[in-house]
Order: structure tokens, then C-alpha cells, then sequence
């Protein structure tokens, strides 16, 4: 009796069930038919665990989730990380709009929020559009051609001063050296004389916990109270009380350099206004830290492969051999622009190991892109949209064997990073948020470089460097050990 109702109660049960998942059926069906469907054509989405799925991706490695859905997902996708989507452009077919549209479609100041400790209140993304537009102005022009000669003088004359130190032979941590020479020189260039003669150890320790605060975990939460953040935030204001002290008394003096800092000092705004105190100092302190890293990031990928490419190696030797014929042992802006062989070889290690391996904008609104394939893809207003220089910069159907180093590549009549188009070569970004440092960098690095190649003969001790995916700016893993040895007759 009992096991007849236990059946008869499981009959009910399940009947329940079956009604229950018709019912729902049903009602999917009614829904598809009555609903409109969406007719955007959104990108394929990373398969992921849900909520905490794409987080997991994205902090083990951008460029590692890039290598795995590229092949499978093509040049245009979506990845769920936590409330956000963020929309990955990978190419320069599908790149042109993030590269030319407005600020009013496509924006940096949401995506780059976790900057404004570091670089302080008032300036670059925490102002808006307009007068960021006018801060970028200053920056213009003070790297203006008649500006960077000047630069370029106290370039040559850093580097020539730090490597009579080394003496005739010796091994020596090149990551180390360069990182040290290009502080010293932007120190100089940027910051000015005072910082440079006076105060440069106090503010490149600061500079160093300002660096050490910008995280990968700061990206998403900058304000989190952890030691880096707060080491950050004090060196912030010392930073800033040192360059308060330095401008009032430029003022006062009436005294005027050659240096970053005075053309900020000098600027003004549209409306007649002159930058304050402040805004001085932010500007510097985003200037510096923008420049500082990949300067001697791309210097010391330069010699790495240089060092271990003897037909390149050759080749800027000759170049320096004929310079010198020419010009004699003089090194300025003229003869540095002349070092083409030299600028292939930086642009090459830049290819490689782009510092800056992602590039972010917020969609302000909805906009399409066609791939190479010719499919379309409607990307909506709201998603964070992304472009990675490091994996972009090794596409196979740009680059003939994408990850060897052949500075070739740009010479005259191959030209690889012209043939796809516009944006096939972004190590330094491009269209409307190009990096405005560019000609500075370029101009430090071949003058270390033209220097050490003029005066040295030089040999990797160590490894090949690997890359250190860790940090915010991507640079070189470990030491990179050299053993040098000087030129009984320096080629200058």
C-alpha cells in the first residue's frame, strides 16, 4: 500500500516537472517569435568561466589569452571581465576607428583613471577633454624641433660624461647602465638643472616609489590601501613640495632654462591663464614617467639583439665609420637624424617589445568594423575597447617571419609596416593619441647608442633577456651582462 502511493506520488512529481519545463519551453518560443531579434552582429565572446572566468584570463596575461583566441576567434572579440566588456581590435583593418575617432565616440580619460595618483589632481585624466587637449598643446611645444636640438646637446653630453666612468675594459649590467644614464639625461632635459645637479637622488627615489605604485591590481583598483599605494601617494607630495620650491624660486629670480620644466612654467592656456604650480608638476611627473621606462626599455632591447646579430651590428658600425668621416666626432640633432641604419634597428626591438603591450579606449557609442575576411561586427556603445602593440606588432600576414629580428624590414622597398595600410606598425600608438614623445625617444636612444658604438667593442655575457610580462610598462627580465672593452682608436 505504501509503495503504491510512494509511486504514485513520484508520478505526480515528475508530471509536475515535465509541465513545469514545457511550460518553459513554450514560453521561449512564444518569446523569440514575438520579441524583435537584435540585428547587431556582435563579435564571439571568450569562453569563460562565468563572473570570475575573464578576470582569471586577463591577470594571467593579456598577450597569453591573445594568443589562444586569436586563432580561434579571429581579429574581433569580446571578453566578459566582471561588470565590463571589453572588445579586443586586433589588426589594422579592424583599427582605423580606434585610432581616428573623436574623443566624443571613443575615450581615454574612463580606461586611464588609475593614473591620476600617480600624476595628481588637475591634470591629463582628470581634466576634461578640452583642457587636456590644451596640456597636450604644452607638451608639443616644448619637444618642438628648435626645443629638441637643445635636448640633444645635453643628451651627448650626459652620455659622454657617464661612460668616461667605465673604465678600459670591464663587465657591466647593461639594463642597469642604460636605465641609470636615461633617468640622468631626463632628469636634465626634463626636469632641469636643479633636480639634476642638486636633487637627483632624492627624486629618483621618489620617482622609483611612484613607479613601484603603479600595478597591475592598481588598474582596477588605484585607490586600494595597500604599502605601494601608500609609499605612491607620499612620494606624490614630496615630488610635488620639491617642484613648488624649484618654480617659485625660477620666478622669483627671474631666471629661465633650457628644460621641460620652464616650457610648462611659460605656458598658458587659450583664455590667457597661466599654469599653476600643480598643474606644473603633474605634467612633469607624467612626462617623466612616460618617457623614463621606455627609453631604457627600448635601449637595452637594442643592444640585446644588436649584440647577438652580428650583420646588424656591422652595419651601424659602418654607419657611425661614415658619420664620422663626414661630420667628424660632432654629435647633434642633425647628424642623429642622419642614423638610419641605427633607427631601423630601435624601431625593430620597439616591433618586438613594445612597452606599452595594451592600448584602451571606452565606446561612447556603437560603431562596426570589417575584418580582413570581409565580416562585420557592430560593436556597442559601452564596451571597453582594446589593441595590444605586442601582439599586433607580430601579425604573419604583415610581417614575413613576425617574431625574427631583421631591421630590413623598414628599409626602402620592403617598407612592411607601410604595405597593410595605416596602424600596421602602433608601438607608439597612432592617430589622434600618438605618443607625442616619440622624436625625444628616438633622439636619447641613438645618442647612447651612437656613443657606445663609437667607442666600444662590446659582448653578451648572459642569455638572451626574456620578457618580463609582470610589470604595467613590459620591459627586459633580469640582468643583461656585457663585457666591454674601449677602442684604442674610438671611431670619434
Amino acid at each position: 500500500m505504501e509503495a503504491a502511493e510512494s509511486t504514485d506520488g513520484g508520478s505526480k512529481v515528475m508530471n509536475v516537472g515535465l509541465l513545469l519545463l514545457a511550460t518553459l519551453v513554450v514560453a521561449k518560443l512564444i518569446s523569440a517569435l514575438i520579441m524583435p531579434r537584435s540585428s547587431k552582429r556582435l563579435p564571439p565572446v571568450v569562453n569563460t568561466w562565468p563572473v570570475l572566468g575573464g578576470l582569471l584570463r586577463f591577470l594571467k596575461g593579456p598577450i597569453v589569452m591573445l594568443r589562444a583566441e586569436y586563432p580561434k576567434l579571429g581579429s574581433v572579440f569580446t571578453l566578459n571581465l566582471l561588470n565590463k566588456k571589453i572588445t579586443f581590435l586586433i589588426g589594422p583593418e579592424v583599427s582605423p576607428h580606434f585610432f581616428k575617432a573623436p574623443e566624443s565616440d571613443l575615450s581615454q580619460q574612463e580606461v586611464y583613471q588609475f593614473n591620476v595618483p600617480t600624476f595628481g589632481p588637475g591634470v591629463v585624466f582628470d581634466v576634461d577633454y578640452t583642457i587636456r587637449q590644451e596640456q597636450f598643446r604644452f607638451f608639443t611645444e616644448a619637444l618642438r624641433v628648435n626645443k629638441l636640438k637643445g635636448y640633444v646637446d645635453q643628451m651627448v653630453m650626459e652620455a659622454e660624461e657617464y661612460f668616461s666612468k667605465w673604465g678600459d675594459s670591464g663587465e657591466v649590467d647593461l639594463k642597469y647602465e642604460l636605465e641609470h644614464l636615461i633617468i640622468l639625461t631626463a632628469s636634465r632635459c626634463l626636469l632641469g638643472e636643479e633636480v639634476r645637479n642638486n636633487l637627483f637622488e632624492d627624486v629618483s627615489a621618489l620617482f622609483h616609489d611612484l613607479d613601484n605604485g603603479m600595478l597591475p591590481i592598481s588598474v582596477i583598483f588605484p585607490y586600494l590601501p595597500i604599502p605601494a599605494h601608500r609609499r605612491r601617494d607620499q612620494a606624490r607630495k614630496k615630488l610635488s613640495h620639491i617642484f613648488s620650491t624649484i618654480i617659485a624660486s625660477r620666478k622669483n629670480a627671474g631666471v629661465s632654462q633650457h628644460d621641460l620644466l620652464q616650457c610648462f612654467i611659460d605656458s598658458k592656456y587659450k583664455d590667457g591663464r597661466q599654469t599653476t604650480e600643480s598643474e606644473v608638476t603633474g605634467l612633469l611627473i607624467a612626462a617623466l614617467f612616460a618617457g623614463q621606462h621606455t627609453s631604457s626599455i627600448t635601449s637595452t632591447w637594442t643592444g640585446a639583439y644588436l649584440l647577438c646579430n652580428p650583420k646588424f651590428m656591422s652595419a651601424v658600425v659602418n654607419e657611425q665609420t661614415d658619420l664620422v668621416q663626414k661630420h667628424g666626432d660632432k654629435v647633434d640633432y642633425d647628424v642623429l637624424s642622419e642614423m638610419e641604419v641605427l633607427y631601423r634597428c630601435i624601431k625593430e626591438s620597439l616591433r618586438l617589445h613594445p612597452p606599452l603591450i595594451m592600448l584602451l579606449r571606452s565606446s561612447h557609442s556603437d560603431f562596426s568594423v570589417k575584418t580582413k575576411e570581409g565580416v562585420e561586427y557592430d560593436i556597442p556603445k559601452g564596451h571597453i575597447v582594446a589593441t595590444s602593440p605586442a601582439f599586433a606588432n607580430r601579425l604573419p600576414h604583415i610581417y614575413k617571419e613576425p617574431d625574427s629580428y631583421d631591421p630590413d624590414r623598414f628599409a626602402p622597398g620592403r617598407d612592411e609596416d607601410k604595405a597593410a595600410g595605416a596602424f600596421s606598425y602602433i608601438s607608439f600608438g597612432g592617430g589622434r593619441h600618438g605618443c607625442l614623445g616619440e622624436p625625444f625617444a628616438y633622439l636619447q636612444i641613438k645618442a647612447i647608442w651612437s656613443h657606445l658604438l663609437r667607442n666600444f667593442e662590446m659582448e653578451l655575457l648572459s642569455p638572451f633577456p626574456e620578457t618580463d610580462w609582470n610589470a604595467m610598462v613590459v620591459g627586459v627580465k633580469g640582468s643583461v651582462m656585457v663585457r666591454y672593452k674601449r677602442k684604442v682608436l674610438p671611431l670619434n
